[in-house]
């Protein structure tokens, strides 16, 4: 099933009556609801125009004409699978061959990018690009694997010139939170979206004044509902949650894309820095005797 589609089917449960019956019957006919107006969807659901309204946007959806347009790309794209015989994501598997272990991986992997490519919002992505590239200060927060996500931003952010931080103590996230103002920016990594301490910390950051942006899976969560600018991956790894894989590799996606949109709207500011530091850390490597140029 398509990412968003299967975020639908996920969260339907969580939905209010009304709501629940615009979700059952875009399960059942995506395909015809292309073609429906928001006053026909509305009627044959039982409901009205502004509860469809509201159902768009407890999936982060701009409105129904949004709605419509992420039901064709997904309808287009799962013929497209169908064609292909592309690969579900494969859990772990006992005395499974070594080969067959790599087949999986590449498998999951590629499967993980793709679906979370088809979920971004270009308008999302560039207004957050804006906010990173005109942020004072960064602030990244994140648990567990999302701390490791979190890191890697921090460590391509250092290397241009961002004035960022990236603590793993829950803590020392808040501390940093707190000293936040209206020129800086804090990002919440959560593949789930309810990670308590990483919802703690967007909160003291947004009481501080600054803009927010949140990495989860897709669908409804309340770190997403806390955000200026949420940001999606693929929800669609289920039994493989035991191990984090594929949802580490769709964050990292997201991570590398801001990171290159950043480095490309502003090239003449960062892209000189990002060579002095690969030159820099060529220049001065760890020897036995210490630190000597190469």
């Amino acid at each position: 099933m398509a990412p968003f589609l299967y975020a639908l089917a996920q969260e339907k449960d969580k939905l209010s009556p009304q709501e629940r019956r615009i979700a059952d019957f875009i399960l059942s006919s995506p395909a015809q609801v292309v073609h429906m107006g928001i006053k026909e969807l509305a009627e044959q659901c039982g409901t009205s125009p502004a509860t469809v309204t509201r159902f768009c946007k407890v999936f982060h959806l701009k409105g129904y004409p949004d709605l419509k347009v992420k039901l064709s790309a997904e309808l287009a794209h799962t013929g497209l699978q169908e064609r292909n015989q592309a690969s579900s994501y494969q859990d772990i598997v006992a005395n499974n061959p070594l080969s067959k272990i790599v087949e999986a991986m590449e498998a999951n992997h590629l499967t993980s990018i793709r679906d979370t490519t088809q979920l971004l919002d270009m308008n999302r992505l560039s207004q957050a690009i804006r906010l990173l590239c005109d942020a004072q200060r960064i602030d990244l927060y994140g648990v567990a694997t999302s701390s490791v996500v979190a890191l890697d931003f921090y460590q391509k952010l250092i290397r241009i010139g961002k004035n960022c931080t990236a603590f793993a103590d829950p803590h020392m996230q808040i501390t940093s939170a707190s000293t936040l103002t209206d020129r800086d920016v804090a990002i919440a990594i959560s593949y789930s979206g309810e990670t308590e301490e990483t919802i703690s910390a967007l909160s003291c950051a947004k009481d501080s004044g600054a803009a927010t942006i949140t990495l989860t899976s897709y669908g409804s969560n309340t770190l997403a509902s806390m955000a200026d600018i949420p940001l999606f991956v693929s929800s669609l790894e289920e039994g493989m949650r035991r191990g984090d894989m594929a949802s580490r590799i769709a964050q990292l996606h997201i991570i590398d894309i801001l990171f290159m949109g950043m480095s490309s709207e502003q090239f003449g500011q960062y892209v000189p820095k990002l060579e002095q530091s690969y030159q820099n850390v060529r220049n001065y490597r760890k020897t036995r005797g210490g630190y000597s140029k190469a």
